[in-house]
């Protein structure tokens, strides 16, 4: 079976060639025009050397720039290998090296970095938009050159994207989507959960270089047809100032977004009327959830994904019942089951019992890139093993308990933290809360809640006795956090996702010390 990514953009193209794909401030950029360039960005590449299954590193911030770029790379064959703008030189390099890229192309506001770290390594650079000297402007190569016919003939089964990860251990690992992959959770999502009409206009302020913004919104937006503000560095009261000119009528979020949006209002600013907003990346607290239910008139669709699944497994949407706390029911195609954690196979286990879910399905990636022992690990006898741990209901929600690597071992106990975020998240001093694992001398590991507050100004000396209380009154006794931990702001990955080994890498040390209570 032959299909490819590039038919995502070729198709909105043919039905609605003048509708605009991408609107950037005054910029306002059509269907028509972005496949035009994207095919002469191919023809420029191919002129190059590009072969199809070379691989193509991006390094380009969240402007009309990265789809033509990114449609350009796919329409010539060749591999899309997204980079976060916030990479270091030598980050850079690390993957320009793993992924064996063929060339690097760039912002040209990004060209020293991306110099710096392709240059040792001899990988050839291209710039989008005039570099000094001794630059190709792959933008005014591509005025000069005819734009191919059509997009490089691909088997289903050959990579589109590699995506690079460190999730929460920190190691890089290249997660090989195929078209297949892409194409079958773009085609599900667009029809549930995301339900776009033509008249649709959905603010893009998630980073285009990670799943989330990619597959779920540039990707499916662009099958649907519809209309994407870019925005490349969020900020809440932008998001809703660009929100309300460009009259959006749908939003999508990481909970850290979520957060900062209702800030933002509780602030003074507007608030947009919109149709719906979906969330995921991590969970959403249940009293964010009714906040941004109740500050933009709309319902709330929870989601669960991961880069390795495409980035969608389950969600909730229009026409099934919404219930709280879980992430909803798994999209058309997609097996999810509950394994007993830490076993030779898989063991599922039956509803209402917690274990390590597990997805099968065509959404599944084809594996780690160069990585076949750690790939060996993840994908047994057809079920991807997520990391995560969560539970099943009788009529086939899927509630997320936490990371399998995030559970703590309490005095023998385990303790699950997100139970216990939901229970601290409704104390009214608490704006975010992260509970983690602090080595105890005793009990193995205590419980600690890190708690960026609602309002830093009226934090006083008891107000994290306030909270611990809170705790104890509504949970079991070896489950309440012991200390509370104020902080400006929680550390985050790319994703939007809390770096919890990084808040335990800080208090560990104090952790040692701390006596039973």
């Amino acid at each position: 079976m032959t299909m490819s990514v590039a038919g995502v953009l070729a198709g909105a193209a043919a039905r609605r060639p003048d509708h605009p794909a991408v609107i950037q401030g005054s910029e306002r950029v059509t269907y028509g025009w972005l496949w035009d360039q994207a095919r002469r960005y191919a023809a420029v590449l191919r002129a190059g050397g590009v072969r199809p299954g070379d691989a193509v590193a991006v390094l380009l911030a969240d402007t009309p720039r990265f789809p033509v770029v990114y449609f350009g790379v796919l329409a010539a064959g060749a591999v899309v290998v997204p980079l976060n703008v916030m990479s270091t030189p030598s980050e850079i390099g690390q993957v320009l090296t793993d992924a064996d890229a063929r060339l690097l192309v760039c912002d040209a506001s990004l060209l020293a970095r991306a110099r710096e770290a392709s240059e040792p390594l001899g990988t050839v650079l291209l710039t989008v938009g005039p570099g000094p000297g001794g630059t190709v402007d792959l933008e005014s190569a591509a005025q000069d050159t005819a734009p191919i016919d059509d997009a490089a003939v691909r088997e289903a089964d050959d990579v589109a994207v590699v995506f690079y990860t460190s999730g929460t251990t920190g190691e890089p690992k290249g997660v090989m989507l195929t078209h297949r992959n892409i194409l079958h959770n773009v085609e599900r999502m667009v029809a549930t959960p995301y339900m776009f009409r033509s008249d649709d206009v959905l603010l893009g302020c998630l980073p285009l270089s990670h799943g989330f913004g990619q597959i779920c919104g540039m990707l499916t937006g662009f099958r649907a047809g519809i209309s994407i503000v870019l925005m490349p560095r969020f900020s809440g009261p932008e998001a809703l100032a660009l929100m309300t000119e460009h009259r959006c009528t749908v939003f999508m979020g990481v909970p850290t977004m979520y957060v900062k949006l209702l800030d933002a209002v509780a602030r003074g600013e507007q608030a947009p009327r919109l149709d719906r907003v979906y969330s995921g990346g991590s969970a959403l607290p249940v009293k964010t959830l009714e906040e941004v239910r109740s500050t933009f008139g709309c319902p709330v669709y929870e989601g669960y994904g991961m880069t390795e699944t495409s980035c969608s497994v389950a969600y909730h949407y229009p026409g099934v019942t919404f219930r709280p706390g879980t992430v909803g029911v798994p999209i058309t195609g997609v097996t999810v089951g509950i394994a007993r954690p830490n076993t030779d196979g898989i063991d599922l286990l039956p509803a209402g019992e917690v274990g390590e879910i597990v997805v099968r399905g065509p959404n599944v990636m084809a594996g780690y890139l160069g990585r076949p022992d750690i790939t060996a690990e993840v994908l047994t006898d057809g079920w991807f093993l997520t990391g995560d741990l969560g539970m099943l209901d009788g009529d086939g929600y899927l509630s997320v308990v936490g990371r399998k690597k995030d559970l703590i071992l309490r005095g023998g106990y385990n303790v699950h933290p997100r139970e216990i975020e939901e229970i601290l998240g409704g104390h009214p001093a608490v704006a975010q809360v992260a509970v983690i694992g602090v080595p105890h001398p005793e009990l193995g590991e205590e419980v600690w809640a890190v708690v960026v507050p609602a309002r830093p100004e009226e934090v006083t000396a008891g107000t994290d006795a306030e909270i611990i209380e809170w705790g104890r009154q509504r949970l079991s006794a070896y489950k309440y956090p012991r200390r509370v931990e104020f902080t400006d702001a929680l550390p985050l990955g790319s994703s939007g996702k809390v770096l919890k080994r990084v808040l335990v890498a800080s208090y560990e040390t104090a952790g040692a010390s701390l006596q039973t209570k």
